[in-house]
């Protein structure tokens, strides 16, 4: 069986050493290089602690055109850079995941487009691409939960949503509200209202009910803002993402979860509950997990994924099984042994 073969820039974050922990295992990967330039030379093991005994594989920091795929671990604005200077070969697919390509007006390179790379989207499209832009973690959980709702038209008035992360979303590097002795029994927002994920959240639903947005406002982000309320909170958590959002609607709680079940029917990775949930359930998995609620004229949806899995190298791996024609599922049904 011929494997794909991959590579990665930016393998010593959170997200790169997700990717390795999943393809190190994946049955029809074989990793060439993981490149990381400060740490080129130290075995993998030494920076993700839990795969002693796992790899041999060694940080590089060189990189090669004799890969079918490369994922782009590396901060927002950089994979732009990257792709810049170091042009990828002609026959290399790439799965970017950082903001660099999620918008429509920023997908071009080199004459070609970046797909959104959302499965439960657009997984058609998503196959036939060469480029990849991964969904952001909020973006993910958050249209995950308002989809089926647009693909019926049913999305009017104003979106509410609370959606709080994990600590792990703001990455690898310490800052001032991301070091355990700040995050350790508190909680607090940010970036209300104007969270940059709200700009993607809001294409795709656009995507599935055109006339969501406003006609007039002076930017993609002010036409979200009239229609989209999202208040990011920073949890006292290391991973994982919980979006409790309200919209009115004149559904049954039966009829919405039909409607949502039938949606997600052929999509391997979400599922519906009856019962609430929690964050635990999806935690190291590549689920997102939705619940329903009526209050009244009010649908009341509870998300839960993954930020560093489903919300990101977890679905990055999806995008590759489908941009490969692997089973969509491929390397992601055991738990990740990660923090």
């Amino acid at each position: 069986m011929t494997k794909v073969r991959v590579g990665i820039v930016g393998s010593a974050g959170y997200t790169g050493g997700e990717l390795l922990r999943i393809l190190i295992h994946h049955p029809q990967v074989e990793i060439v290089f993981a490149n990381s330039a400060s740490n080129a030379g130290n075995s993998v093991s030494d920076v993700h602690t839990d795969l002693l005994g796992d790899t041999d594989l060694r940080f590089t920091d060189q990189t090669s055109d004799n890969i079918d795929v490369l994922f782009l671990c590396v901060g927002h604005g950089d994979a732009r850079k990257y792709l810049e200077q170091d042009p990828v070969a002609p026959h290399i697919k790439v799965i970017d995941l950082s903001q660099d390509y999620r918008l429509n007006a920023n997908t071009g390179f080199q004459g070609k487009s970046f797909v959104y790379g959302l499965p439960e989207l657009q997984r058609d499209a998503i196959k036939a691409a060469q480029y990849v832009a991964n969904p952001g973690c909020f973006a993910t959980g958050i249209q995950l939960a308002l989809l089926p709702l647009a693909a019926k038209g049913l999305l009017s008035g104003e979106i509410h949503i609370n959606a709080t992360t994990g600590s792990t979303g703001a990455g690898q590097k310490p800052t001032s509200t991301s070091h355990f002795s700040w995050r350790s029994n508190n909680l607090s927002v940010y970036k209300a209202f104007d969270h940059q994920h709200l700009q993607e959240i809001s294409e795709s639903i656009e995507k599935l009910q055109p006339g969501f947005l406003p006609a007039t406002g002076d930017s993609l982000l002010r036409r979200a803002q009239q229609r989209i309320n999202i208040i990011p909170q920073r949890g006292n958590f290391a991973r994982g993402i919980l979006s409790a959002i309200y919209v009115a609607n004149d559904l049954t709680e039966e009829e919405a979860y039909s409607l949502y079940e039938s949606y997600y029917a052929s999509h391997p990775f979400t599922h519906l509950s009856r019962s609430n949930i929690d964050l635990k359930q999806v935690v190291n998995t590549n689920k997102c997990i939705i619940h329903l609620e009526k209050h009244d004229n009010k649908l009341f949806i509870v998300s839960i994924v993954d930020n560093l899995l489903k919300g990101a190298s977890g679905q990055a791996v999806q995008n590759m099984n489908l941009l490969c024609g692997l089973d969509e599922t491929a390397g992601l049904r055991l738990k990740s042994v990660g923090f």
